[in-house]
């Protein structure tokens, strides 16, 4: 290949790319690239580009290709024969140091996805002959050229792309991508991205990616430049539209399924009926920076809630918290002070007493779960002598409550990071009936969040209020005893003693 050889040329000569792209059924991709690429286009090519990007043709060559695409529509392919175009054609020139190499990058939720577009574009290497003695050596993610060029997978993560000069980043089903470590890793990862490209003259950031919902680092490239001149471009295109040879029969079986779905899995349009459930700035004004766990303090009753797992694939998590009152002396604040997760796989068993050892620690006899295998669960902590009584609220119920308290400044957080990633995740879904549901994203965890909001919710609820007025003066964070009445000990597990001052939470 030479450097006249353009990205249509090379996909359409047949010692090249042609036998992986044959035929008119691939015209509506090859009007993309020419508008990505600033090559000449015919007046039906711009009237297709002006029906999928809302914008005339770019005047150069864009710096970012953002594709906003239905599944099955070949997104992945012609990533690959970009990403392989760009890797072939490059000649040092000045841009690297000595002994430094630049990157083509297939970056993804996980390296099996990524995969998809390195095998792809390792055939191109290994099965055209003028490409094949290109390949030096292959390596645990990919395989390094003769011109100084790496192609390899890496997850999305912003540590991993650090460091080196990138020609071309892939940036494979970004709308799906999670990190229990980060609450925006397409950001993160994007960012950290861009310095790599700025010294590579030619450079190119492709995100590829069906839609999901109204946020993320896909729906904000979007929102900021689809339909709007300049460098980035944004195309959303249909399946049908990209790829003619799909049976309409499964799109329309799909509409009919699950139709909010269907439309952005064979649409490309995002989905209304997913949103976000916390705001990061409603997560940051109740987190306090920098604290990682509060001690016990004599004379506060704490409270806990787990989230139960087998040991198989979840993770088993407690919260212990408290109840006191805010600052301004008046409405109550629900404290966080201890959380704790056990990732699997584990013992049970082992996992029930550490939580035990943690929650006498605490003074706690008793604690509230998730209804997940009560039985079992009930029977694993009566055996280390911890009374477990199962949740009368679901999942979702506990979330849609604790969603008020977090945005009325009612709860104090720690400093947790999985915490924050985790609610930051949460996901609010309106069924087709109307009927909302709060939980994780597809291939997300929320485990610690579930337990937090649990000890939480609890702590700040009503069943914690119900006890009868002659009893003393109570708020919402228990009974204030100005004296020592006489109550009836059934009120009070194993006989505990009631001083004067003495806050109690009643379960």
């Amino acid at each position: 290949m030479t450097a006249a050889l353009n990205i249509i040329e090379a996909l359409d000569d047949p010692a090249l790319f042609a036998p992986w792209f044959p035929g008119v059924t691939w015209n509506a991709w090859r009007a993309i690239l020419k508008a990505a690429f600033a090559l000449p286009m015919s007046p039906e090519e711009i009237a297709f580009f002006r029906s999928v990007a809302d914008r005339d043709p770019p005047a150069e060559r864009v710096q970012e290709l953002w594709i906003v695409a239905g599944r099955r529509g070949g997104k992945d392919s012609i990533a690959s024969v970009i990403a392989a175009h760009a890797a072939a054609l490059f000649r040092e020139g000045g841009q690297l140091r000595p002994g430094e190499r630049a990157l083509v990058m297939c970056l993804a939720n996980d390296r099996d996805q990524a995969k998809i577009v390195l095998n792809y574009a390792r055939a191109y290497f290994t099965d055209i002959p003028l490409l094949q003695g290109m390949v030096e050596r292959e390596t645990a993610y990919g395989f390094e050229l003769n011109n100084k060029i790496d192609i390899a997978v890496s997850t999305n993560s912003f540590r991993a792309v650090r460091g080196r000069p990138v020609l071309c980043a892939i940036l494979d089903e970004i709308a799906f991508w999670r990190d229990d470590s980060s609450a925006t890793p397409d950001v993160e990862t994007y960012k950290a991205l861009k310095p790599g490209t700025a010294t590579m003259p030619g450079s190119m950031i492709i995100g590829i990616s069906s839609p999901y919902r109204k946020a993320g680092l896909l729906h904000a490239k979007y929102r900021a430049h689809y339909g709007k001149p300049g460098k980035v471009l944004v195309i959303q295109a249909p399946t049908a539209l990209l790829n003619p040879t799909i049976d309409p029969q499964i799109i329309a079986d799909a509409l009919e399924e699950d139709p909010a779905a269907a439309r952005a899995e064979w649409l490309a349009e995002f989905r209304d009926d997913i949103a976000a459930f916390v705001s990061q700035e409603a997560l940051d004004a109740c987190t306090s920076p920098g604290v990682l766990e509060r001690s016990r303090v004599q004379g506060i009753q704490y409270a806990a809630f787990v989230d139960p797992s087998g040991g198989a694939s979840d993770s088993m998590t407690l919260a212990i918290g408290h109840s006191q009152l805010a600052p301004d002396r008046k409405t109550s604040l629900a404290v966080l002070d201890a959380v704790r997760e056990i990732t699997a796989p584990f013992s049970p068993d082992a996992a029930v007493a550490e939580f035990a050892t943690l929650l006498k620690s605490y003074g706690i006899r008793s604690v509230r779960g998730d209804r997940y295998a009560a039985e079992w669960v009930t029977e694993a902590f009566k055996k280390v002598g911890i009374a477990y009584r199962p949740a009368d609220l679901s999942k979702s119920e506990i979330y849609r409550d604790f969603l008020p308290r977090l945005n009325s400044g009612e709860v104090d957080l720690l400093d947790n990071r999985r915490l924050i990633t985790q609610l930051h995740g949460l996901e609010r879904r309106t069924a087709r009936g109307g009927r909302d549901s709060i939980d994780h994203a597809p291939g997300a965890k929320d485990d610690v969040a579930n337990s937090v909001a649990g000890v939480l919710v609890y702590l700040t609820s009503a069943r914690h209020q119900a006890a009868p007025a002659q009893f003393g003066s109570y708020s919402s964070d228990g009974i204030k005893l100005n004296t020592a009445p006489a109550l009836p000990k059934s009120l009070f597990p194993e006989g505990q003693e009631i001083k004067p001052g003495h806050v109690v939470t009643w379960n």
